[in-house]
Formats: structure tokens, C-alpha cells, sequence
């Protein structure tokens, strides 16, 4: 059995070709739009705005939370990682938002925006939301 052979190399030698991984990676792809924010000559904290911008509602939003205003700081930590779903969609490079293909972070940071913020409208006491089938499933499970 012959091993497998791909195009030849610089200098015209077919090189042998395998499926296992390398033993050591030697560089990784920049995920797709994680290129700068602004312009080179921009300084650090302009060319990454769009992380600051989440990582500073999030952290208003945990300051919050520590400040015992629950209900407000969980929203605001939600609607933070949905900002950052949006912007990922809608710009074309993001900085350090963007962590792997477009897609999946887009879906990443909508499920934890849209959980944590319903999470929050259904935390006791007094519930903003109230959604009758987690209330049995609780009585059944727990109770």
C-alpha cells in the first residue's frame, strides 16, 4: 500500500501526507472579523472597544449586583452579552469579541444574554415572569 502523497513542495518533491494532528501547533487562524476595531495607529483601549464595551455593562452590571439591586444588575449582564451577539453580527471586525466563527458566537453570547435574562425576570421574590410549566416541573422534582 502506497502512503499518501499531496503537491509537490518548493522544490518539486511530492511530500507524504498524513491525517494525524501535528505534535506541536505552530499558529492558529485569527476567527473570522477579529481583526482591529479601529485603525493601527488608534491606541489599545479604541482598537478593542467592542469587548470594553460588554466587559464594562457586565461589570456595571455585577457592581450592581453586589450593591444588592439583583434584578437590574442580571438584566443589564444579559442585555450586555446580547449587545455583544449584535455587534458581532452586525460589524465587520470586532477585536477580542470574536473568539470563534461568526456564527457560533452570535449563538453564544444570544443563549447566555437570553437565559441570564430571563433567568432574572423569574428570580424570586415577586417574579417579573412566571412560567407555569418550570413551576411543576419544580413541584415534581424538588417539592
Amino acid at each position: 500500500m502506497r502512503d499518501a502523497i499531496s503537491a509537490p513542495d518548493a522544490e518539486g518533491r511530492p511530500r507524504r501526507t498524513t491525517r494525524r494532528f501535528p505534535l506541536f501547533t505552530r499558529d492558529t487562524a485569527r476567527p473570522e472579523g477579529g481583526g482591529r476595531a479601529a485603525p493601527g495607529d488608534a491606541p489599545a483601549p479604541a482598537r478593542q472597544w467592542p469587548i470594553l464595551a460588554v466587559l464594562s455593562a457586565v461589570g456595571l452590571g455585577l457592581l450592581l449586583t453586589a450593591l444588592d439591586v439583583f434584578r437590574f444588575g442580571t438584566i443589564l449582564i444579559g442585555a450586555a452579552l446580547l449587545a455583544g451577539a449584535v455587534m458581532r453580527w452586525m460589524l465587520p471586525d470586532v477585536g477580542m469579541l470574536a473568539v470563534r466563527s461568526r456564527f457560533t458566537d452570535m449563538v453564544t453570547y444570544g443563549v447566555l444574554g437570553v437565559a441570564i435574562v430571563l433567568l432574572a425576570m423569574m428570580a424570586q421574590p415577586n417574579p417579573w415572569l412566571v412560567i407555569p410549566f418550570l413551576d411543576d416541573t419544580l413541584h415534581f422534582t424538588v417539592r
